[in-house]
């Protein structure tokens, strides 16, 4: 099957779903009518080695290749090769998951062969207890692999890693010359599985054009190794590399040596760049044409933007395509116990971008300046629920990650009502901010919906550094908002940073404390620290004076650029608190620790928090939401209700009841009101049911309301009986 461009992903990013670059490409050739064949190498990678026949070669060439000196660790795993290869293929088909009841034989801790990952496992009952055997299993069988991963890295390729390959070569290398002499050497074990799977794929596809995508710094190794390979056996056929390390990292790329590599390189949004590319290597096209690429000329690494070539619009760049992949073969692993991190690596998730870029823009730790995040453009819901719909039908999975900068309120209120009105039956997640746009009842909607789980940046829980940082939110709004998306049944993620320009000592402390008292209030199911990095493309990298630290050096590398070391004489030491602040949190997701002094965590003195201990409880007391304004949409997501009139008598005195009586899943309710306000109600609730092409707003039912000849519309909609409805299905958005 010949086509005229292979789009590949080299090893590794995850294992248990396909990374969407190649895909979302693939979609838009589709709609130029340009073939295409994709292929992740990291999952067939990984599937070649670790097999019955796979193992048995790797053992073969370690016994016959033997390090002089070996751990204690290896040489156990060596003595247990027999149990690794007839293992193997179990665990594997298990991890897919075509063999579930192997899980009970793997919690028992006699099936598999257990080496030094395991010593880490003190109780797991304490983490996987709530869970059930099938995680568990899950678990087990990922610190199996990891443990012959410690092997593969010991003895045959010391930069192997599940999803960081070789990425210390490609982590801010400013200087290409480590990963030059690297690549000049003979091939490693794992570089001959690749060679042969690529050279697999080229004799079939016959491309024009191969597209490496290289979204993260340990892909950038394995790239390498195809683009050389590729130019030596298929002189021919152009090599392009592009993505998200290229993105960032490569904007002011001048080594030449980078193109016996690659032909082409390309920046930001794939589509329009690709698409020249193509032209241009058919020869319809010349190079003064090319969009955001470098290539070569004359010895010199030269830019070609071709400014009248205009990028597509995200309406007009098609459905990712996830044909080609093997979809059924990849892996669920579960390698720590942190919620959201479970999810990333445990099942299969199609990913959908609601809108390119981010509605904010003006985080000062954040790459603002560049296109992927300075050119926001949100996508239609209805055009979104179509790809969903045609996903779903081409992958079989009803999973979906959204995997936006932060996906726009509006656009997931609007989103949510299509899902609804379709009657879609999906499971999703995306990144958020945590505006206070997501009101109790928003959050009932995307519940309802099938979102099942937010992730944010809360960043530092210090209102200063949130304004310094201009986050745009405060501790207390987050704290709000957390609890109306806990209370609707939706899991929540913060990501956490510490040691951002100036935070203090006391602040870090203090930051913790709010997390502690989250975790404590349950408004907050899981988190994860990460220490703060300057980067070129930020506020805080472009002008670093603005926030009191100095860059190490203007230097400006020839390769990679865009982590940069800096010099924060007013800070504290952060990375002194590394430790400290992840161990609290693994026990706080586990509810464990709570009540304890934030001193127990640290092996240094640590500042007492100035952060009283009710703090958070008194902010969960408070309403920083205005009233509902007019123009809010008003929306039923309830059944129409059984309408029944009854006389009510009191002391002598009667008058015309109407009862509705409703049906939901957990039971039976009903309401009384007087008799024409019912007959009314149970009119409008029809017309406000979200399965109605028309939604209401606040004011047209007000309206309505007094049309009808009633009075006090507020009194009314404010009282118990609507109030019941407002609490099972009436939103307010």
């Amino acid at each position: 099957m010949s086509a005229t461009v292979f789009l590949l992903t080299p090893p590794f990013t995850q294992l248990n779903t396909p990374y969407p670059a190649t895909a979302y490409l693939k979609g838009f050739l589709n709609t130029r009518n340009i073939s295409s064949f994709q292929a992740d190498l990291g999952i067939e990678v990984t599937l070649a080695l670790f097999s019955n026949a796979g193992l048995q070669a790797l053992f073969n060439h370690i016994n016959n290749h033997k390090p002089e000196t070996v751990s204690e660790n290896i040489a156990r795993i060596i003595a247990l090769q027999e149990d690794y290869i007839t293992t193997i293929d179990d665990v594997i088909s298990f991890l897919q998951g075509h063999n579930p009841t192997l899980a009970h034989r793997i919690c028992k801790r006699d099936f598999l062969p257990e080496a030094s990952r395991f010593a880490q496992l003190e109780d797991l009952d304490w983490a996987f207890g709530s869970m059930g055997t099938q995680d568990k299993g899950k678990h087990l069988s990922t610190m199996y692999l990891e443990d012959l991963s410690d092997f593969i890295r010991e003895c045959v390729d010391e930069h192997f890693g599940f999803s960081r390959y070789a990425e210390k070569l490609g982590r801010s290398a400013n200087s290409f010359d480590e990963l030059y002499n690297e690549l000049k050497k003979e091939y490693t074990y794992i570089d001959h599985l690749l060679i042969d799977i690529l050279q697999s794929h080229m004799q079939t596809v016959q491309p024009k054009l191969v597209a490496i995508s290289v979204p993260f710094p340990g892909n950038l190794y394995a790239s390498l190794r195809c683009g050389q390979w590729i130019k030596k056996h298929y002189p021919d056929v152009k090599v392009a590399m592009g993505g998200g390390f290229a993105n960032t990292e490569l904007r002011s790329l001048s080594d030449p040596r980078v193109f016996e590599f690659y032909d082409y390189i390309t920046l930001d949004d794939g589509e329009a760049p690709i698409e020249n590319l193509i032209h241009h290597i058919e020869g319809s096209k010349t190079k003064e044409e090319l969009k955001r690429t470098f290539t070569l000329v004359n010895g010199e690494v030269t830019y070609f933007n071709n400014k009248a070539c205009s990028d597509y619009k995200q309406g007009q760049v098609g459905t990712p395509d996830y044909r080609d992949f093997l979809l059924d073969k990849y892996i669920n692993a579960i390698e720590v116990v942190n919620p959201m991190h479970r999810m990333w690596s445990d099942g299969r998730w199609n990913k959908l971008t609601m809108a390119h870029g981010c509605y904010w823009g003006k985080c000062t730790f954040c790459d603002i300046s560049l296109d992927y995040i300075r050119l926001y453009e949100p996508i239609a819901a209805s055009l979104l629920v179509d790809r969903m719909e045609e996903l779903i039908g081409q992958t079989g999975q009803n999973g979906f990650h959204f995997v936006d900068e932060a996906a726009p309120p509006a656009l997931m209120r609007a989103l949510a009502l299509e899902i609804i009105k379709r009657k879609l039956v999906v499971s999703w997640w995306t990144n958020i901010r945590f505006e206070k746009s997501f009101t109790r009842d928003l959050c009932l909607l995307l519940k309802r919906s099938g979102c099942i789980a937010v992730s944010g940046g809360l960043e530092v829980a210090s209102d200063r550094l949130l304004e310094l940082i201009q986050k745009g939110i405060t501790v207390a709004q987050v704290a709000q908002v957390n609890r109306n998306f806990t209370e609707a049944g939706i899991m929540v993620h913060a990501y956490l940073m510490y040691g951002f320009p100036t935070q203090t000592a006391q602040e870090t402390i203090d930051s913790l404390e709010m997390i502690r008292q989250m975790f404590a209030a349950g408004i907050l199911q899981s988190a994860f620290w990460h220490l703060f990095t300057m980067t070129a493309h930020s506020p805080v990298g472009l002008q670093p004076e603005k926030f009191n630290v100095k860059k190490e050096n203007d230097t400006t590398g020839t390769f990679a650029n865009n982590d940069i070391v800096h010099i924060d004489e007013t800070g504290a030491d952060h990375e002194a608190f590394s430790y400290g602040l992840k161990k609290s949190l693994l026990n706080y997701m586990h509810g464990i620790g709570l009540e304890e002094p934030l001193q127990k965590w640290f092996d240094f003195k640590v500042p007492k928090t100035r952060v009283a201990p009710d703090h958070i409880q008194q902010v969960l007391t408070q309403d920083l939401y205005a009233a509902a304004k007019p123009s809010s949409k008003i929306v039923w997501l309830g059944r129409s209700p059984i309408v029944e009139h009854f006389t009510k008598s009191k002391k002598g005195n009667q008058w015309e009841m109407t009862e509705l009586s409703f049906q939901d899943k957990k039971g039976k309710f009903s309401i009384s009101v007087n008799r024409e306000q019912g007959n009314w109600l149970a009119d409008m609730l029809n017309k406000l049911s979200v399965s109605n092409p028309k939604t209401y707003t606040l004011q047209e039912v007000m309206d309505s309301y007094k049309e009808s000849g009633f009075e006090d519309f507020e009194l009314f909609w404010d009282n118990k009986p609507v109030n019941t409805l407002h609490k099972v299905g009436l939103l307010k958005l």
